[in-house]
């Protein structure tokens, strides 16, 4: 009698396959890879209409998520009003981890980069409406309250 196969399944994808994606994805992006980190620096510029924005991830196997910052232009508050969904660090709060709509057996490149042009959308919206648009539930630390 022949045995059944079980299917093998990822538990996460190899860091070459994550470089080899952004360079076909998103060109401009240059990868310095150290052992088990790799860090991409690139530009993103939502609409034709934006700033463009250079951005720095981060990421190793070891990390539970992605860490991606904007190095240039900086971040800033909207008045006295702290800016949204972002980390210590100034860390950009992209998705839900508790829901698991990131895992490491997902490219960056398709996932985190677009989700990071989107966060710069909603970041330029909340500048000139004073209201975060972009949805997500980080927690407001001012009111206590989340944005949905």
């Amino acid at each position: 009698m022949a045995k059944k196969k079980i299917p093998y399944k990822k538990l996460f994808l190899p860091l070459a396959e994550q470089i080899v994606a952004m360079e076909n994805d998103f060109p401009n992006f240059i990868a310095d890879w150290n052992k088990n980190v790799v860090i991409w620096t690139g530009d993103l510029q939502p609409t034709p209409l934006s700033k463009n924005y250079t951005v720095r991830i981060v990421y190793s196997l070891g990390m539970d998520q992605p860490d991606v910052t904007v190095l240039s232009p900086e971040l800033v508050k909207k008045d006295d009003e702290s800016i949204p969904h972002v980390y210590p660090g100034n860390k950009l709060c992209l998705f839900r981890p508790k829901k698991k709509e990131w895992t490491k057996e997902k490219l960056i490149s398709k996932t985190i980069v677009p989700w990071t042009s989107l966060w710069l959308y909603y970041y330029e919206l909340w500048h000139a409406t004073g209201e975060w648009l972009g949805g997500g539930e980080h927690p407001n630390k001012k009111k206590g309250k989340k944005y949905i």
